[in-house]
């Protein structure tokens, strides 16, 4: 007689997105049986409001449960990169992960450990807790992460803002112009696009500026296609005609600005006739332009990170958000920079990441820098072990091949610790499984709205995997560091991340909030985030400044100035934010597999005989990738277009773009990458005998 089979219960829980992405969604997860089955978003949070990204939603149960998905500790057993290993247990794990620190240690000293991670996940706990007060108290190598992406652009903000929030991308809603420049918003700031929507719906206009038509430009009224590092010019371009026209918001600068004439004296070396040349784009359309920012009521600045990967990069968001401060377009709702918001959560990462352990002695090296500092074995101070988590370098770093090599070298220890396999994780000796963030506890600020959500976990940790806070609990003991701010529980480090006192939390702990509702951050007694009212610039001045001392003494660039780099190829190679993964991450998911595509104007594609779907390769001087070609008139011709955070299994050479990508040439402000500043040539692939 057979037997009915029990129906397993399905499980609606809430969750979070921890993904490197502005929206941090929050989430409605489907489980049964200690199984992620669907990923969708929820109403917890009102700004994501139910909507979650493709690649979440697609990508997530098998980045959770897939093949991919390291279950066990593991020790290499093969060559580096081999993919070869054993399994072991945590015991044997950690106490091999000690031994080959501590060895480095007593080889070179501590600073010759180095801790390579960025933000993979970006929960308050995974993101930079135990683990920094771990590395802090070892008196490791510490890190400068913001060159590596986003550093710029905050530096640009800051330079002109201080550190305070700016606008809420919520409040573009009351605006009657909306520039999106340089954020592609249907690819990596979703639930803008419904503020759009619903801003056009009351007749507002929308300007997008963007080497690539994106999708959104689409619906613009206005689509500027800017050659790439140029919006430098573009908005000097405008802020001189805009005085020239008399248009400038006097009493607002008066009140509000330090720095104008600087300014100036370098924006009024562009007409409009320049501007319009140097940038690849129409006069007339920059009139056009121009007529709608000097009759704008609310004007919102909506800038990507995408801006700031050129030399000229935070010159260009500088430059871009001073228009608003020139035309007097802040200070009430609707009228704004919409950038930091998450500024207005009462984050304590001082006390959260124990600063108070830091050796001010200890050296911080540029992230950019590391596989340059890892090769060279004379320095006084020689790499002995790395320690990789929250991070994926050899798919995400420039100069990809020097990435490998470093980590290629059998006289490094290297740990490793993640969710998933990655082209990283191949050159560990160790590799300790990471927990997804579906299993642990966890709060979020978020770094693109103003809302902090807490989660806690939807499934049990699968296999023997581990949080990154029990994982570094454990590492810290067997160094002999047992005392509560190693040992610390998830709940008392949810309290450490924030501020109790804030207003909002109503006087209860951060650990304490509900996981069905976010809270929603504002300034002093519950208003709105509005900067130049609510909220003011806390620079040095405590103005905006529009010519920055810091920036000039550090980096010789008090106001904003094109520095462009020298072309020494016909082609332009942009990578920015692809449909199938948030950086690097789901590059283990289905929907990544296969080769990734180049898109390419068809007038490039014509003058090399290359047609659409045809296997093709991109080369200069530090490599070759190959790709299948993409025919688009949505690129500019001289620019072609690559999705950012391939794995090295999409390209027949063993090698992603970012293997083209200079390590050494290095943005105006900040010191950091500068990815679409990438000079290639395209050609046929070759064919390889081997499959002839």
């Amino acid at each position: 007689m057979s037997q009915t089979r029990p129906e397993i219960e399905v499980q609606t829980l809430a969750s979070v997105c921890p993904l490197d992405c502005p929206d941090t969604c929050s989430l409605s997860v489907e489980v049964a049986d200690g199984r992620v089955l669907a990923v969708r978003g929820s109403d917890a949070n009102p700004y994501t409001a139910g909507v979650v990204c493709n690649k979440v939603a697609r990508a997530y149960p098998d980045f959770v449960h897939g093949a991919a998905r390291l279950t066990h500790p593991l020790r290499r057993s093969g060559p580096r990169g081999s993919g070869q290993y054993e399994q072991i247990s945590w015991d044997v794990a950690l106490d091999a992960v000690h031994a080959g620190l501590q060895a480095s240690i007593d080889r070179y000293g501590a600073q010759s450990v180095l801790p390579l991670n960025y933000a993979g996940p970006h929960g308050e706990l995974a993101g930079g807790s135990l683990d920094r007060r771990f590395f802090y108290r070892l008196g490791a190598t510490r890190m400068d992460r913001g060159p590596l992406c986003g550093g710029v652009r905050g530096l640009a903000y800051e330079s002109l803002y201080g550190n305070v929030p700016g606008m809420p991308p919520e409040q573009a809603v009351l605006s009657d112009l909306i520039l999106v420049w340089g954020n592609n918003v249907s690819v990596s700031n979703l639930h803008f696009t419904r503020v759009i929507k619903a801003a056009r719906a009351k007749g507002a206009r929308l300007v997008v500026i963007d080497p690539k038509r994106i999708k959104i430009a689409q619906q613009a009224d206005l689509y500027l296609q800017v050659r790439p590092g140029t919006d430098v010019v573009l908005a000097q371009g405008l802020a001189s005609e805009l005085e020239r026209r008399a248009a400038f918001d006097l009493e607002f600068i008066g009140q509000w600005t330090v720095g104008v004439e600087a300014y100036m004296a370098e924006a009024r070396t562009y007409s409009l006739a320049a501007t319009a040349d140097i940038c690849g784009v129409a006069e007339a359309d920059l009139r056009q332009l121009v007529d709608w920012l000097q009759t704008a009521k609310n004007m919102a600045t909506s800038t990507g990170n995408g801006m700031e990967r050129g030399r000229s990069g935070g010159s260009g968001l500088r430059a871009a958000m001073a228009l608003n401060a020139l035309l007097g377009q802040h200070g009430r709702p609707g009228a704004g920079v919409i950038a930091k918001s998450g500024l207005a959560a009462p984050k304590t990462r001082a006390r959260l990441q124990g600063d108070h352990l830091i050796d001010p002695g200890t050296r911080v090296v540029n992230i950019l820098d590391v596989a340059r500092l890892m090769l060279d074995r004379k320095q006084a101070t020689p790499v002995g072990a790395v320690m990789i988590y929250n991070h994926n370098p050899v798919a995400t770093h420039p100069d990809q091949t020097r990435m490998i090599e470093a980590l290629s070298q059998e006289e490094l220890f290297v740990v490793g610790c993640d969710v998933v396999m990655t082209d990283s994780m191949a050159y560990c000796d160790i590799i300790l499984p990471a927990a997804s963030h579906f299993e642990h506890d966890e709060i979020f600020a978020a770094y693109g709205q103003n809302y902090v959500q807490r989660a806690e976990p939807v499934i049990a940790t699968v296999g023997e995997s581990l949080p990154n806070t029990e994982i570094f609990r454990r590492l810290a003991a067997r160094f002999g560091f047992t005392e509560d701010a190693h040992q610390a529980s998830d709940i008392a480090l949810m309290d450490d991340a924030m501020d109790a006192s804030h207003p909002q939390f109503a006087g209860r702990r951060p650990s304490e909030m509900g996981t069905d509702r976010a809270l929603e951050m504002q300034a002093a007694e519950g208003a709105a985030l509005v900067l130049c009212d609510t909220v003011r610039p806390a620079t040095k001045s405590g103005r905006i400044e529009l010519f920055s001392d810091a920036l000039q003494e550090r980096f010789g660039f008090g106001v904003p100035r094109y520095d462009p780099a020298r072309q020494d190829l016909p082609l332009v190679l942009i990578t920015p934010s692809s449909e199938k993964r948030i950086n690097s991450i789901f590059g283990s998911a289905p929907l990544s597999e296969g080769p990734e595509h180049l898109e390419v104007h068809p007038r490039d594609a014509a003058a090399r005989g290359l047609k659409d779907g045809a296997l093709v390769e991109i080369r200069n001087a530090r490599g070759a990738v190959t790709f299948v070609l993409r025919i688009s008139d949505a690129m500019q011709p001289g620019v072609v277009y690559a999705p950012k955070g391939a794995w090295r299994k999409t390209s027949r050479t063993g090698l992603t773009a970012n293997a083209l990508i200079s390590s050494s040439l290095r943005t105006d402000i900040g010191d950091g990458a500068c990815y679409n500043e990438t000079f290639v040539e395209l050609l046929a692939c070759p064919v390889d005998p081997a499959s002839a």
